[in-house]
């Protein structure tokens, strides 16, 4: 008998009423608000109320560099989750809201896979509770306010051609990377060019998930800087008299929504930024209700340890003030044949029928990549728990291998089976993360406010990249002596780089040594709190493939979706 797909498991679940989910955590009903019959939002006033309650341990799930077969990161946080059940802990899972652009593009669906999947998996992917929209909206109602503002006088002297606010949509569409607006009469605006980014890759979005309330949040709004004059001179979203209306729209999504997991373990799903031109972690208010809702307080981090985690605990936690107590570093068989370098993998394409034969030493020559994202893990001060995600194709001898590299530099390692078989299958990994979470933290973050913006950059990517140092393009050096200049070499850095090295290089597998980080320009998201120096051609408006997923996704007679995995 074949393995039934995600979708079938999901519909196949037995879903606790959400109002019992939600009492798990603490909250009552009138903390909730109902979201039609299985998800709620949670109201911010939860986060005072819960302030009595024991603080749960903090872990983080990040992964190796990633490679097209995919390690499960999300899969592994939501088994790690239900595992806790099986070992007499309660658990609450903390994870981004799938972005439809890439559901109908090439994921076909983001809630985890198998039997550790958050459901209800249809809702979660298409729409939720409309938080997305909301994003866009918001972004967007900006975007006019700017070309009005161009268009009744423009006080403020802001330079047409020094705009950088952008408008965004929740698809991926490459025709709209570049466009033209304002065209027609005198009356239909100023042309100019401009563009469209997907909503993930909106600055709106990654102030959305760092907020702690809704006055931050209307103060970050405030802060965001939509262009200059032509002095240099910031213009910002208070400046056109935008900030007000942003936030208004943004009230009641920052609100978390409240989903659970196949085994009815709470997950907290909210907010999606970008994980390569943001800080790609879930949001701040949902952790700082989730960190009183139970024993353990699981989130995921976007991409490997080298950006997701980089950025969880430079950023976010900065941000929250939370401090965490373990981090799961997610390795595959596949993956670390992948990065030994030895095989040719594409996406869509078969596997090398090589890389399933068993092998030990093919695992052993991409442990570089392990270790380093183990030692990523641990510049930051936090004990480090290797999940080795295990597929039917695996060999025990290269499990085996996997546990040798992690135990190797004193890290503990778990085989996992929970896409199999649910929370039971992560039960090491739970007693092992238990352990860890356990020891004293000495959490640091990598660098201070205080330092400058070159310094921050150059301290990410030696010590976190492996590069020998930096080299700046003219165009960048004169953004950072300018942002230095506008008063926000204060904030930390996001450096936007390729997910699939953590060199700069896609190209390079395993830890890269003896290269230098290349950055072409740096750009501003004030409102957010950061600094983003981008390093190569970074897309901000993803593309469709030739069999995108909206292909296979449609609805059958009886009004069921189809499609989604």
């Amino acid at each position: 008998m074949s393995f039934p797909t995600d979708l079938q498991i999901a519909r196949g679940a037995s879903l606790k009423p959400i109002e019992g989910v939600a009492e798990q955590m603490g909250l009552g009903p009138h903390l909730i608000e109902p979201y039609g019959r299985d998800v709620v939002k949670i109201r911010l006033e939860a986060i005072d109320e819960l302030a009595d309650r024991p603080k749960a341990k903090y872990v983080v799930v990040s992964a190796v560099t990633p490679t097209p077969l995919g390690e499960g990161k999300t899969t592994t946080t939501v088994g790690l989750a239900q595992a806790m059940k099986h070992i007499g802990r309660q658990a609450v899972v903390a994870v981004r809201q799938p972005s439809m652009g890439p559901t109908f593009g090439i994921k076909g669906g983001a809630a985890g896979g198998g039997y550790a999947q958050v459901v209800p998996m249809e809702t979660l992917n298409l729409h939720l509770t409309g938080d997305f929209h909301a994003v866009t909206a918001a972004h967007n109602m900006l975007s006019a306010l700017v070309d009005n503002h161009l268009h009744q006088g423009n006080p403020t002297g802001l330079d047409p051609h020094s705009i950088i606010w952008r408008r965004v949509l929740d698809v991926n569409d490459r025709a709209l990377r570049n466009v033209i607006v304002g065209l027609g009469t005198h009356v239909d605006g100023e042309p100019r060019q401009t563009g469209f980014d997907i909503t993930a890759a909106s600055e709106v979005m990654a102030i959305f998930a760092l907020a702690r309330s809704v006055q931050d949040m209307r103060e970050r709004f405030a802060r965001v800087v939509v262009g200059y004059t032509a002095a240099g001179d910031p213009v910002t979203a208070e400046d056109i008299g935008g900030a007000g209306a942003m936030a208004v729209i943004m009230r009641e999504a920052l609100k978390p929504n409240l989903l659970q997991t196949l085994e009815n373990t709470p997950v907290l799903v909210h907010a999606g930024p970008f994980g390569n031109i943001a800080h790609g972690n879930s949001s701040v208010v949902a952790d700082l209700v989730g960190i009183r809702g139970g024993d353990y307080l699981i989130t995921e981090a976007g991409f490997g340890a080298d950006m997701g985690a980089e950025r969880f605990f430079n950023i976010k936690c900065r941000a929250s003030g939370l401090t965490p107590d373990a981090a799961v570093v997610v390795a595959t068989v596949r993956a670390l044949k992948a990065h030994s370098g030895r095989f040719t993998i594409a996406p869509g394409k078969p596997l090398p029928p090589e890389l399933l034969a068993e092998s030990p030493d093919d695992v052993h020559a991409g442990a570089a990549n392990l270790r380093k994202q183990i030692e990523n893990i641990r510049l930051h001060g936090v004990s480090p728990v290797v999940a080795i995600n295990a597929f039917p194709e695996d060999h025990a001898s290269e499990h085996e291998a996997i546990r040798q590299i992690a135990e190797s530099i004193g890290a503990r390692a778990a085989v996992c089976t929970h896409f199999a078989d649910g929370g039971k299958g992560a039960t090491e990994l739970a007693e092992a993360v238990a352990e860890a979470a356990e020891e004293p933290s000495n959490f640091r973050l990598l660098y201070p406010d205080s330092a400058s913006l070159r310094e921050k950059i150059e301290t990410v990517a030696t010590e976190v990249y492996g590069a020998e140092g930096v080299d700046y393009d003219r165009k960048a050096a004169r953004e950072l002596d300018r942002h230095e200049r506008n008063g926000f070499g204060n904030l930390p850095v996001c450096i936007a780089k390729t997910h699939l090295s953590i060199s700069s290089d896609s190209s390079l597998k395993g830890a890269p040594t003896g290269w230098r980080l290349p950055v072409r320009e740096v750009r501003t998201s004030v409102g957010a709190g950061f600094i983003y120096p981008i390093c190569g051609d970074m897309r901000t408006m993803p593309g469709l493939g030739a069999t995108p997923s909206a292909h296979s996704i449609d609805i059958d007679a009886d009004g069921e979706i189809e499609g989604l995995s």
